[in-house]
């Protein structure tokens, strides 16, 4: 175990970004079917809003057209011709908008031949409203014609016209009967407003209830989420619960997946204490040998024998951590653990104080207590080894310097001499001892950064305000 001072973080891990916003939701199931079904009500929604109201309108059209032409035919059947050829009749055309001054609604009879003479117009027409020539607007087959022009009032009104001969002598008159477009227009408007009203309610109705719908059927993968999540915090071993018939295949699998890592962890495991097993006679016996041969020789044989039984428990504990690293995720109160190694020390260290402060709600380790007991064992030890007086432990939740998220923190403080910043890096190298006149085999930092590298955490020494040395290891909790 080596020594030390203020130093660097040493081993940190790169900074986790978070994903922006905008490509989070652009991944999300959930967004893209709301969204795609959404679009899909829209633009339904606005075809049906323009047939609608393409129909409508051509509709009020045709009607608004064949009220002109009933018009006209009972205005040219109310009108007739004296024999001095003077226009003569009363036309009642059964609509009060006739009788109402510049309503656009109007009626009107000219002459349209030689000997014809007189004119007769609605009373609401009170100035004269001139029409195009034939030449511009010329007569059909039936001697009709239509066209658009400007009221009384500016407003826009649709012109049916006729020339009708009136008796025998082919005396002749021109007939027009004019009405109000711009009401149709207005009318048109209106019902398009009405429409549209109804429509936006209706479709945030339904995109709604849509939304709802998704929502509801994709709660099943919630549920699976939720219980992946349980399965990783340890709480549970398996998916359990009835899933739909989409999803239980996934569910079947995954547990599948989950009994074949502990089955890959267990033999991983078993392989490991083999091989432990299997080499610790041959250490015992060189230590044995080693111890009995005495002198220069065998104090090198001792050294170099414990030198390689520490080496291999070491590489063996990393092989089993690499092993469950990734299956299903253990789970280890750090608190009460935290007070039984300190504890343990303070029997076995009369001449120094250990202190811890820990959290109020305790944390999780998300690994193995047997991990967690060699990280922290080797720290006191090491800091006990250096300490005048005084090892402090802290333990925080949520460290604010930490550059990833989901770590909680250990600190191990000590009153000793510290080890100078130049030095740092090299007491975390395998073997190196910086001080040779302290016992050790120059190992202790080393597998601690190892194992706290192999559960993806964070260790850096740092200077402590008690003047000594402040190792801080940071790991990744369960939430």
């Amino acid at each position: 175990m080596d020594r030390r001072r203020e130093a660097e973080p040493l081993l940190t891990r790169p900074a986790v970004r978070k994903a922006p916003t905008v490509r989070f939701w652009l991944r999300s199931l959930t967004f893209r079917v709301v969204a795609f079904s959404t679009a899909w009500a829209i633009l339904t929604l606005v075809v049906i809003f323009t047939l609608i109201t393409t129909l409508y309108r051509q509709t009020s059209e045709r009607g608004f057209e064949s009220l002109l032409s009933a018009h006209l035919f009972n205005l040219i059947g109310s009108v007739g011709i004296s024999e001095a050829g003077t226009l003569t009749g009363s036309p009642d055309l059964g609509d009060l908008r006739f009788s109402e001054p510049d309503s656009g609604w109007y009626w009107s009879v000219e002459p349209a031949s030689e000997g014809v003479s007189g004119s007769l117009h609605s009373s609401s027409m009170t100035k004269a409203i001139p029409s195009p020539s034939v030449a511009a607007v010329p007569f059909n087959s039936t001697f009709q014609r239509s066209y658009t022009t400007h009221g009384l009032g500016g407003e826009e009104i649709e012109v049916i016209e006729s020339e009708f001969v009136l008796d025998s002598k082919n005396r002749a008159a021109r007939f027009r009967v004019m009405g109000n477009r711009t009401e149709l227009d207005q009318e048109v408007a209106a019902f398009q407003r009405r429409l549209l009203a109804y429509l936006s309610l209706f479709g945030a109705g339904m995109i709604a209830i849509n939304a709802i719908a998704i929502l509801l059927g994709l709660q099943p993968l919630r549920r699976v989420r939720n219980a992946l999540a349980m399965v990783r915090e340890g709480t549970a071993g398996r998916l359990d619960g009835r899933f739909p018939a989409e999803i239980e295949p996934l569910a079947n699998e995954t547990n599948a997946l989950i009994e074949n890592n502990k089955r890959i962890v267990e033999r991983s495991r078993t392989q490991v204490g083999n091989l432990a097993h299997s080499l610790k006679t041959p250490l015992a016996v060189l230590l044995n040998e080693g111890r009995a041969l005495g002198g220069t020789q065998g104090r090198l044989i001792v050294d170099q024998a414990a030198s390689m039984q520490k080496q291999v428990e070491h590489y063996l504990q990393r092989a089993r951590v690499a092993a469950q690293r990734d299956s299903v995720v253990y789970r280890t109160p750090v608190g009460p653990l935290v007070q039984r190694l300190g504890r343990v020390v303070q029997k076995l260290n009369a001449r120094v104080a250990v202190s811890w402060a820990l959290p109020a709600e305790d944390v999780i380790f998300a690994g193995e207590r047997e991990d967690l007991e060699e990280i922290l064992g080797n720290l006191l030890e090491n800091a006990v080894k250096w300490a005048n007086t005084k090892v402090a432990i802290t333990v925080a939740a949520a460290p604010p310097v930490s550059a990833s998220p989901g770590l909680f923190e250990i600190a191990i403080e000590d009153d000793g001499p510290g080890i100078p910043e130049d030095k740092a890096r090299e007491a975390l190298k395998r073997g190196r001892r910086l001080d040779e006149t302290k016992p050790g085999t120059g190992l202790g930092l080393a597998i601690v950064a190892d194992l706290v590298n192999e559960y993806g955490g964070e260790l850096a020494l740092e200077q402590s305000l008690l003047g000594g040395l402040k190792a801080v290891v940071r790991l990744r909790s369960l939430q």
